[in-house]
């Protein structure tokens, strides 16, 4: 079994505007895209969005696997924000990484790299 990718609301923006340089979305076109139920959130909530662009947005959500909250990640989110002040929202998204055992892909590495275990990869790095 290959990388497991989360791709964090960033990473999802960069991607579906075609941002990303061809090698990371040639990667994330060929895995299963799983997000948070945090980066769902966010991107919902993108309050000057175009009816287009939620319809793009729900497309997108819709053919992702969303990891809800459950109890591992409540009580890894709850250690991330104890031992580490890392923001609620990122501390969530960290801890479904975590616990499922994927690569979080974000363009905010600085946020996550004191968080242990957690690896990272900016999606203009990936290869």
């Amino acid at each position: 079994m290959g990388k497991r990718y989360l791709i964090d609301t960033n990473a999802i923006i960069e991607y579906l505007e075609n941002k990303l340089p061809n090698t990371a979305s040639v990667v994330l076109d060929n895995t299963d895209i799983q997000i948070s139920v945090i980066s769902r959130m966010e991107l919902l909530a993108w309050r000057k969005a175009t009816e287009t662009q939620l319809k793009v947005l729900d497309g997108f959500i819709s053919a992702s696997y969303v990891f809800g909250l459950n109890e591992p990640i409540i009580l890894k989110t709850i250690d991330i924000r104890k031992n580490y002040g890392v923001k609620l929202p990122d501390a969530i998204i960290a801890a479904t990484a975590l616990v499922n055992d994927c690569v979080l892909v974000t363009r905010n590495i600085d946020d996550f790299k004191k968080i242990p275990g957690l690896t990272c990869i900016n999606p203009h790095e990936l290869e």
